[in-house]
């Protein structure tokens, strides 16, 4: 269990946030590691302790570059973080790695094998990389990015990456949490256009087509051209520089393998972030994302109150029963199963 492990150095729950976020705010990569695995816990005395913790970090988080990279499987998105995080290194960066791997729909696990496929970057000691099971979670993160995102910020991590399972039109929840959403995308015809969605590419503020090296190099500048010519047609977001201040969104090679482009892509991102924070979009930005977290939270909250509810858990089987059958429609059964909660809540009250 989280909590006894975690509470063995303060003997009340007002000294733990004290005691852990020292620790945290000194640089204490294990004390960043637990303290992660006390935020993604679901028991409900964890929750409470890390809501405390993140309380007293609170003044310690929001100074990170947020960086979301989404793309689909086999694009290079783990080497091109690899590369791409050792270049940030030796520009003098701390970078933190937010890997979020599928999670298996019949035991919940997932492989978690960022660490391995990043080895270089794992073992610099300004890099700090955390698998974490996306645990059925949708848009392509874990549930409890946001929170491990302040961790990472509070210990002194200045850029801070987050992975995404992979492409779809419900990942843009990356951007949601970000302050630079990057799409990745491999060499390949123009006819796998197609095959993003415009969700995701009107979310993207930049595209990095990757693997532009050897045979590909040719392939992946057609696909940049074709991908900036795509771009053209998307309106231009309130918080888009001018083109006379910067192409926003682009497109752009890159080659994880050689790192050519990389340079120009970091560029490319903190000119965009500097110019956002500058006219106050990063700040005007992190308050709506606040507020999206706010009702996020509530909507889980209600489902998780309503899943737990003895009169809902008792109804359910019938429920299932009559639907399955075919006696009873799907939004007559759900009528219902609200009734029963509802008429709970209310008897509780009384």
């Amino acid at each position: 269990m989280v909590r006894n492990n975690m509470k063995e150095m303060a003997p009340n729950s007002g000294t733990f946030a004290t005691n852990w976020s020292k620790r945290l705010t000194a640089g204490d990569r294990r004390a960043l590691a637990r303290a992660i695995t006390l935020v993604e816990s679901s028991r409900d005395d964890d929750r409470a302790l890390a809501r405390e913790l993140l309380t007293v970090l609170a003044p310690h988080t929001g100074g990170s570059l947020r960086i979301g990279l989404s793309g689909a499987p086999g694009v290079g998105k783990s080497t091109f973080i690899e590369a791409f995080g050792r270049a940030l290194l030796a520009l003098g960066e701390r970078v933190a790695v937010l890997a979020v791997d599928p999670s298996s729909a019949r035991g919940g696990g997932s492989i978690l094998g960022d660490k391995t496929r990043m080895e270089r970057l794992s073992r610099a000691k300004e890099a700090f990389i955390r698998p974490s099971p996306s645990n059925a979670a949708l848009g392509g993160v874990a549930r409890r990015t946001r929170e491990v995102i302040r961790l990472c910020e509070a210990a002194g991590f200045t850029v801070t990456l987050i992975e995404t399972v992979g492409v779809g039109q419900s990942e843009t929840m990356v951007a949601d949490m970000t302050d630079v959403f990057v799409l990745l995308l491999n060499p390949s015809g123009g006819d796998d256009l197609q095959g993003v969605k415009r969700g995701v590419m009107e979310r993207a503020d930049l595209i990095l087509v990757n693997k532009a090296d050897g045979e590909l190099a040719s392939a992946a500048r057609a696909t940049v051209s074709d991908y900036a010519n795509a771009l053209r047609l998307l309106r231009a977001r309130p918080d888009d520089p001018p083109p006379e201040v910067q192409q926003i969104p682009m497109a752009m090679p890159v080659s994880a393998l050689t790192g050519d482009g990389l340079e120009s892509a970091w560029t490319q991102i903190a000119d965009l972030a500097n110019w956002r924070r500058d006219q106050g979009w990063r700040a005007s930005r992190r308050r709506d994302q606040d507020v999206h977290w706010m009702q996020e939270e509530i909507e889980r909250r209600l489902i998780a109150r309503f899943a737990a509810n003895p009169a809902v858990s008792e109804l359910s089987p019938n429920l299932r029963e009559a639907v399955a059958t075919g006696s009873l429609s799907p939004e007559d059964a759900a009528d219902r199963a609200l009734a029963a909660f509802f008429s709970s809540m209310a008897a509780a009250k009384a």
